[in-house]
């Protein structure tokens, strides 16, 4: 990769809370800023929550496009979000929200390396406890995501 995928200034930390949409759509926004992916990209990662829901357990969710929206992604990057408030995720409570966009096959190591961070409930409590988005990053990348 030609650089890494997660950079300091892709990982927010917000008291409130947001709708679904509006996480998804910052999501995007953080993984356009990058120059990652276009701006139909949005779109991709609605399409795809409307066939099946993101949401993946322990307070998680990882938006992203579908298949067939793979044009719209530049370069592989992730933005991590976490809303202290929660997001109503189609009915489950999700507090972080990881947006990606995987050039070729690079989504699936990337997803697998979230998957294991947030299975494990102390890393989770980690994540929650970070009190600046810099604290944040630090505890993603030294778990090897990004």
């Amino acid at each position: 990769m030609a650089r890494d995928v997660l950079g300091t200034g892709q990982v927010r930390i917000h008291s409130g809370s947001a709708t679904r949409e509006e996480a998804m759509r910052e999501a995007a926004d953080i993984l356009q800023s990058v120059g990652a992916v276009t701006g139909a990209y949005f779109d991709a990662m609605q399409q795809r929550e409307e066939t099946v829901s993101t949401y993946m357990g322990n307070e998680l969710a990882i938006p992203h496009g579908t298949n067939e929206t793979k044009d719209s992604i530049l370069e592989s990057a992730l933005s991590v979000v976490r809303y202290d408030g929660g997001v109503d995720w189609g009915g489950e409570h999700v507090s972080f929200v990881v947006g990606i966009a995987g050039k070729g096959d690079e989504h699936l190591e990337i997803l697998s390396q979230i998957a294991i961070l947030f299975s494990e409930e102390d890393e989770v409590a980690k994540l929650k406890a970070a009190q600046t988005p810099e604290e944040l990053y630090a505890l993603v990348s030294a778990a090897g995501v990004g």
